[in-house]
């Protein structure tokens, strides 16, 4: 449990000197993500608490402690506030709300941009088999087994998302570099991310050539030659 107090009457006694008695490593319990911040532990016999917090490892129920808990610093000093008593796990939910928030609208934009992609390419190459039905046919004619159509048609899907891959890596890098001019809080994205969302779309358009190559390969040779 977490018990976040603060009194009026301290900010007085924060001006007095202190001792300082050791200088302990970074610390930081405020954010999920660590950032810089400034702590001070200060004993409990100095008198009540400015800003601090209590932390209480319990198997119980936490919320049931808050009265116990509240009545002890109550009696430690009757002046203090005690308020927001909360258990980690709620101030960790709490706190990443706003980026889980961000990342389903995100997640949702890139799923369907991912399905807009998958459609586009599953088009391009429909129309492509369907405008080069004669092609087919007379290359079935001249002994061209139909797995090699196959595999003409899902090579073209293929590299037509390849191309598409490097040319967004281009332009997003470039604007990256740009934004980061004006915005301190901009960062490239690591190798790792980058070559799994290029896996994914690699694999997503040669899924997405399956049935217009699969289609290039059923042609049938006599209606195919006498198509115009």
């Amino acid at each position: 449990m977490q018990f976040a107090t603060g009194s009026d009457q301290e900010l007085a006694r924060i001006t007095a000197p202190h001792r300082i008695i050791g200088v302990t490593a970074d610390v930081d319990d405020e954010h999920v993500v660590p950032e810089p911040v400034v702590t001070i532990y200060n004993p409990f016999n100095e008198g009540g608490i400015f800003g601090g917090r209590l932390f209480i490892h319990t198997a119980a129920n936490p919320y049931a402690l808050v009265p116990s808990v509240t009545r002890i610093i109550r009696d430690i000093s009757a002046d203090q506030p005690v308020e927001h008593a909360a258990t980690l796990a709620d101030v960790r939910a709490e706190v990443l709300t706003p980026d889980r928030l961000n990342s389903l609208v995100f997640g949702v934009f890139a799923a369907v941009a991912l399905a807009i992609a998958v459609v586009g390419v599953a088009g391009v190459l429909a129309f492509s088999v369907s405008a080069r039905t004669r092609e087919f046919g007379i290359r079935l004619a001249l002994g061209s087994e139909p797995r090699q159509l196959l595999k003409g048609v899902i090579a073209e899907g293929a590299a037509m998302a390849a191309a598409g891959v490097f040319a967004g890596a281009a332009f997003g890098f470039a604007l990256a570099r740009v934004a980061g001019r004006y915005f301190l809080d901009v960062k490239m994205p690591g190798a790792l991310p980058v070559a799994v969302s290029a896996f994914v779309l690699m694999t997503v358009a040669v899924i997405a050539s399956v049935v217009p190559a699969a289609r290039a390969a059923r042609v049938d040779v006599m209606h195919a030659l006498r198509s115009e």
